[in-house]
């Protein structure tokens, strides 16, 4: 149901004219590469060719304003998989943001969201604990409203995968495992 094919060309219909950025299957690490003398659109590359990594690599570009996406991937710091408690900490802070779009992009897509902290290989933190953080941004995007990209991806979304809209707060429920126990 969820092919790439289909992403590729919703986000192609959707900004490749006004804002001259293509959806490209990549088959390593994913990146944000801006228009250059090779290539005169900017790309948004994701990895392996997986649909959650196209729809999260999306999200990053619609958090970046202009000028970042003049930047090969933003001109933001990352840090790779290994990262120590504070660099986690760090990592998670500028997350929050591009994975609560995520996630009202997979709901818009009839997608499963699965949030990441994104660190196998080093200090654990509590997932559900940023999956909170993650909701709680959530809520306060379909509360405010998302920027003019979001909201045009998110409809053209919702019109291919005949999912309803506007989105609303009730799509969204989550609970974690403390507050389900406390419930019981």
């Amino acid at each position: 149901m969820h092919q790439v094919a289909d992403l590729i060309s919703i986000f192609e219909h959707t900004f490749y004219q006004s804002y001259n950025t293509r959806l490209v299957k990549g088959e390593h690490e994913p990146i944000y590469i801006p228009a250059n003398d090779i290539t005169p659109y900017h790309q948004i590359v994701f990895a392996h060719g997986f649909y959650a990594s196209a729809l999260h690599e999306i999200a990053h570009w619609l958090v970046a304003g202009s000028q970042r996406r003049l930047s090969e991937d933003y001109g933001y710091w990352y840090c790779p998989d290994g990262r120590d408690a504070t660099q986690q900490a760090e990592f998670e802070s500028v997350e929050v943001k591009p994975q609560a779009i995520e996630w009202a992009l997979s709901v818009a897509a009839g997608f499963e969201f699965n949030v990441s902290v994104d660190n196998l290989n080093g200090e654990q933190t509590c997932r559900f604990a940023f999956q909170s953080r993650v909701h709680a941004k959530l809520l306060e995007l379909l509360q405010n409203g998302f920027n003019p990209r979001t909201t045009l991806l998110l409809k053209a979304l919702c019109k291919f995968y005949n999912t309803t809209w506007p989105l609303h707060a009730a799509q969204f429920s989550w609970h974690s495992p403390e507050e389900l126990k406390d419930a019981v």
